[in-house]
């Protein structure tokens, strides 16, 4: 019997998957059938697993980064941070393409989510890049790329996740260690707009503005750039764990709005209150479900089996991360990153810990990876989110994209064989 629940569950969750259920009902109607049919489980078991995933001090953390991100938002962040980014960048052939890309990866600094990304600022950009006469489909394809820094740079919802699954890397670690395949991601993707911008004679929108204009924008600009060094400076000097970091970002983001930027209304504030909920609820509900589903799983002895067999096969370190990669990549194109850090963390990272394979640079590697699941089809949520914003067709939308996706590639290829991307600046902050 030890794999028939085990194949139940996965032949249930792909049926459910290839019907159209969002992902976090897939998994709990999945895990409800595997045991009604089964019979090896009670029903209640579905309930308190559910309950038991997202019982949990740390994972507090994940309501107020979406909070304070939406109280940033409201202030006007998203302005700022367009004006600040296009004044170095905008006058420069395909300008609105390096504006985009830059202003995306300070946004995500605050954020910590990709469709937060796309679907705000992104959306934002996708109309000033039409208008500006850039190809609506590429400016789309360039937005849904380029968002994918959101859970690379901290605070990233699904480093928090991996933090959990995994005892071996701490929040503080996995944050800290994004930063650089962040910048890395970011340098890539103006190197594809440069090149398409060259070809397609993509022009800068006027010229540089002078510089006492210059320094009152960056000026201005400060206090929202400020929000990533007060998280990570504060959790290495000890004054807040991670969770509490989250709070202060949610205080924080509030001074900034109501009383150094003046734009936060009082009367938006419920508003607000209610998107944070909605996409928190989001978040916990796949949490949630993920947890009940992982646990069938290891009731039935499955992430041991998988990872002797992994073990047994004798690979090198470094044959194991592209077995990795390679099953990373076909797997994220059908689950979205959240569930898929929660069943497939604990089964993968003890392998790679005795293989040798540093633990921070393992976890990128496979953050990074089930992260770029959200730019290929047929699941990926940024093509739906980025398709609906800019309001064009799949189709072009993912001919455009393809330039991005060998880049993406390259940087992997990067983050997996130069471990130091990714534990270099950990180790020189303490956080290692």
């Amino acid at each position: 019997m030890l794999m028939s629940a085990s194949l139940l569950l996965i032949l249930s969750t792909c049926f459910f998957l290839a019907i159209g259920v969002p992902v976090a009902f897939a998994l709990g109607l999945a895990t409800a059938a595997t045991l009604i049919l089964a019979e090896n489980f009670p029903l209640f078991v579905l309930l308190k697993e559910t309950f038991t995933g997202i019982d949990s001090f740390p994972l507090m953390a994940v309501p107020f980064f979406i909070l304070a991100a939406e109280l940033m938002s409201g202030g006007s962040l998203t302005e700022v941070l367009l004006r600040f980014a296009g004044q170095f960048v905008g006058h420069k052939r395909g300008g609105l393409g390096y504006t985009n890309v830059v202003s995306l990866t300070f946004f995500s600094g605050i954020s910590g989510s990709a469709l937060a990304d796309a679907a705000g600022p992104g959306s934002m950009l996708i109309r000033m890049m039409d208008k500006a006469g850039y190809d609506r489909s590429y400016a789309a394809a360039l937005t849904a790329a380029t968002a994918i820094v959101g859970p690379i740079i901290p605070p990233s919802i699904i480093m928090i996740i991996y933090a959990l699954q995994e005892d071996s890397v701490s929040v503080g670690a996995l944050f800290v260690a994004g930063l650089l395949p962040g910048l890395l991601i970011a340098v890539a993707m103006c190197l594809v707009n440069f090149h398409v911008s060259k070809k397609r004679n993509y022009r800068g929108d006027g010229g540089m503005p002078p510089w006492p204009e210059v320094w009152r924008t960056t000026w201005k600009a400060i206090p929202a750039l400020l929000l990533p060094v007060i998280i990570l400076g504060g959790m290495r000097a000890g004054w807040f764990t991670p969770t509490e970091a989250s709070v202060v970002a949610v205080f924080y983001a509030l001074v900034c709005g109501k009383f150094i930027y003046r734009t936060l209304e009082w009367k938006a504030l419920p508003d607000i209150l209610a998107r944070s909920a909605l996409l928190t609820a989001s978040v916990l509900i796949i949490i949630g479900m993920s947890a009940s589903f992982a646990w069938i799983l290891t009731i039935e002895g499955l992430p041991q089996m998988m990872a002797d067999w992994i073990i047994s096969m004798n690979l090198s370190p470094w044959m194991f991360l592209i077995f990795v990669n390679i099953f990373l990549l076909l797997f994220g194109i059908f689950i979205e990153p959240l569930p898929g850090v929660m069943v497939l963390a604990p089964i993968l990272a003890p392998v790679a810990f005795k293989l040798g394979i540093d633990p921070i640079h393992f976890a990128m590697i496979v953050i990074y990876n089930l992260t770029l699941g959200m730019i290929t089809p047929p699941v990926g949520g940024l093509l739906f989110v980025t398709s609906n914003v800019a309001r064009v067709p799949m189709g072009p939308l993912v001919r455009e994209l393809v330039p991005f996706l060998w880049a993406h590639g390259a940087v992997l290829l990067l983050l997996t064989f130069v471990p130091a991307l990714s534990t270099w600046l950990p180790r020189v902050l303490g956080f290692k």
